[in-house]
């Protein structure tokens, strides 16, 4: 028997109920009150959606149907959900196991694999889902190519003759729709091997109060994403973890961490890196200060300094008599980078200027690669069919051509190469490489078999910088068969900008690192973008040379008679 999202009366009463949590007004009167604490004051949305328990006479679908739709409501660790259940498999079902995305309830079709009888006492349930995602037990998010896949539930009548799933896989299903109602991204941070910048690793936990202690123990008890591990390390040792489960949180957005007295062992450096990475990774929920202790004492663990975030300073773009940065109606020049780029303005397509400015890379209509600084013009890379070079914050220049994407080199000041090992050995093609703005990531459009990805990978330095070797390819979203991407850069520290092509088309694709990304319109006739620290940093360029922003929803006309909109290392 199969079914189609059956909606009987009966059915329609589990349906979700929107329940309102903010206030319904502020008051006028009485004595002022202290607020909630930032644990129990986190971003939570102002509509919680509570789904109803099993209603009396529910069919075997029904019952499973329910049981999906309370997936919705995470609070007290799924206790709808596990209404659903019998009593033994209700102890044990770990909803918190991860998380299956599939394309949305109206697209699940149920099925039994026999007919039910009135008298029947056991039956299986089967629901084929349209998979497009997945979040596993650490909250790392992963797309799905493919994702036809098939939940299983057996039921058996209880006491009071009502159906009970009896058996389920650990784990919960949600729409994709609703993904985000109840899930929100946080970002765990890591070192770099250097000590000297954060890495954001992206993960998804259930939205619900006590978000500083899940996202703790997440930091304390776990590891980095496989693909980003080779190039990240965290300042807490193995053998310091977080002492009880939850993290005090004072009024005033302090955190305090009691620590294992493992950590009475470590130095002043060691400690001040473990507070600076949790206060970084703990301030999206609002906590101002981290304070370390073992056993009720204050460890006093400073903070270590990072590398700066670089500032946006305005795009960069060429005109046939000025190169530089635009900021506020005017092209700020390079010095010893534009005077060199300006008579070469009618064969430049792509260029990336060094972070420090000392240097930029060109991609010139001959297809060859060069790099401009102190006042000259350098060859880097003559091999056939390169896409547009890519420059990181250790002055490194990558280049790679579109037809071997294993055959990335980087390119020191002196011109001088390293072969990179390792490079995306899935992959056969690629399209665009952009190293990401803290030489830590490189993100890429490749193919794999016949399908194009947008994919990331780490960079394996030595102490000094230099890179050797990327580390296992991750694939970040696929793009539909017949896109292209016209361009590609960086926003911020965990998201990508990309131009997309389409039938005659063009969309921005604003893609999270380790979540679903989100598309727009671009501008008609867009052909290049640039990124920066934030999405309104990102600029279009049409094919009459108009430079765009966007501002809200839509694209606002800037200067024109812009040849080439280039980019800043990182973006």
């Amino acid at each position: 028997m199969t079914r189609r999202r059956m909606r009987a009366s009966i059915a329609a009463l589990a349906a979700l109920t929107a329940v309102l949590t903010a206030c319904t007004g502020l008051p006028v009167s009485g004595d002022v009150k202290q607020g909630l604490p930032v644990e129990d004051a986190d971003a939570l949305p102002d509509i919680s959606f509570v789904a109803a328990g099993p209603v009396d006479g529910a069919s075997p679908a029904e019952i499973v149907e329910g049981f999906l739709d309370a997936a919705l409501t995470p609070a007290e660790g799924w206790e709808i959900a596990r209404s659903f259940l019998d009593p033994e498999l209700a102890t044990t079902w770990r909803p918190s196991a991860g998380v299956t995305i599939d394309a949305g309830a109206t697209t699940r079709e149920f099925s039994s694999s026999e007919i039910e009888q009135e008298d029947a006492e056991q039956t299986l349930i089967q629901v084929t889902l349209d998979q497009v995602a997945s979040v596993d037990a650490e909250g790392a998010y992963a797309e799905v190519s493919g994702g036809a896949s098939v939940a299983s539930f057996e039921l058996a009548r209880d006491d009071d003759g009502e159906w009970r799933i009896t058996s389920a896989a650990d784990g919960i299903i949600l729409g994709v729709e609703s993904f985000e109602r109840v899930y929100r991204q946080f970002s765990l941070q890591y070192f770099d091997r250097n000590w000297s910048h954060l890495i954001p690793d992206i993960r998804w936990f259930p939205r619900r109060t006590q978000m500083a202690s899940t996202i703790t123990q997440a930091l304390l008890s776990g590891a980095p994403s496989a693909w980003l591990a080779p190039a990240v390390r965290s300042a807490f040792p193995s053998d310091v973890v977080l002492a009880g489960s939850a993290v005090s949180v004072s009024p005033e957005q302090v955190a305090d961490v009691e620590l294992s007295s493992a950590a009475l062992e470590l130095d002043a450096t060691e400690l001040a890196r473990m507070r600076t990475q949790l206060e970084q990774t703990l301030q999206p929920v609002g906590i101002g200060e981290v304070r370390l202790l073992v056993n009720g004492r204050d460890l006093n663990a400073g903070l270590v300094t990072l590398d700066a975030v670089r500032t946006d300073n305005g795009p960069i773009v060429l005109t046939a008599t000025e190169f530089g940065a635009y900021l506020g109606d005017e092209i700020t020049s390079i010095p010893g980078v534009s005077g060199e780029i300006v008579p070469l303005a009618a064969s430049v397509r792509d260029v990336d200027v060094a972070a420090d400015d000392s240097r930029a890379a060109m991609l010139l209509d001959d297809g060859f690669v060069y790099t401009v600084s102190d006042g000259g013009v350098d060859q880097l890379d003559s091999r056939p069919g390169l896409v547009a070079p890519s420059m990181d914050e250790y002055g490194y220049t990558w280049t790679v051509p579109s037809s071997d994407a294993h055959a990335v080199l980087a390119w020191r000041p002196e011109v001088a190469s390293l072969a990179i090992a390792d490079a995306f050995p899935e992959a056969s093609t690629i399209s665009q490489l952009r190293i990401g703005p803290d030489g830590v990531r490189a993100a890429a459009v490749v193919v794999v078999g016949n399908q194009r990805w947008v994919a990331v990978a780490a960079i394996i330095r030595d102490a000094n910088g230099v890179p050797s070797s990327f580390g296992p390819t991750h694939l970040v979203t696929q793009l539909d068969g017949g896109a292209t991407v016209a361009d590609m850069s960086w926003v911020g520290e965990e998201t990508l900008s990309l131009l997309i092509a389409s039938d005659g088309a063009r969309a921005v694709l604003t893609q999270d690192i380790g979540g679903p990304g989100s598309s727009a319109a671009a501008p008609g006739g867009a052909q290049s973008l640039s990124g920066g620290r934030t999405t309104a940093a990102v600029r279009i360029l049409n094919d009459e040379g108009v430079l765009f922003a966007q501002r809200g929803s839509t694209w606002q006309m800037g200067l024109d008679e812009v040849l080439v909109l280039g980019t800043h290392a990182g973006q």
